[in-house]
């Protein structure tokens, strides 16, 4: 079982207030999840090969082309931008050195 010390300092650290009737009943779940795990930890898993997930799943994407826009649609979009460069929409930098 853990300390109710312990779990007052589990939720400070995710900045969580907990009344004393709570304290007690983190306590016990927290434990219950621990002697859970604890269960877990011995289980031969030493013949089963890693997954990500348990089904065959593939993204499925298209491939990454422009469209055929009209040039006054287009020109109407950029235009409706707050900045604009050289026929594009100009953006704050997101990455920097």
């Amino acid at each position: 079982m853990i300390s109710k010390n312990e779990v007052k300092h589990i939720a400070k650290l995710a900045r969580l207030g907990l009344k004393e009737a709570e304290i007690k009943k983190f306590q016990k779940e927290l434990s219950s999840i621990l002697d859970y795990i604890e269960k877990l930890k011995k289980v031969d898993v030493s013949k089963t090969e890693p997954t990500s997930h348990p089904r065959l799943i593939r993204n499925i994407m298209r491939k990454d082309q422009p469209r055929d826009e009209k040039a006054e649609v287009r020109k109407r979009l950029i235009e409706a931008a707050p900045r604009q460069e050289k026929g594009y929409v100009k953006v704050k930098s997101v990455l920097r050195q």
